[in-house]
């Protein structure tokens, strides 16, 4: 699976306010499957949405001329 970051977020915002939570929300109200991730490595919170990789056929598709 692949993710896709649609915004990102700094971990230190003011006690009591999450925004990355409120944009995950309203991402999902408007039919996104969004969802929240930390990232450690930069202190941030991402929203993201989880997208399947396409999967590949077993045959190769005959190349036409």
């Amino acid at each position: 699976m692949d993710r896709t970051v649609l915004e990102r977020f700094p971990a230190g915002g003011p006690r009591g306010h999450w925004p990355a939570e409120e944009y995950a929300g309203a991402r999902r109200e408007e039919g996104v499957p969004a969802r929240v991730v930390m990232d450690l490595a930069s202190d941030a919170f991402l929203v993201v949405v989880e997208q399947r990789a396409p999967e590949r056929t077993s045959e190769a598709e005959p190349v036409r001329e």
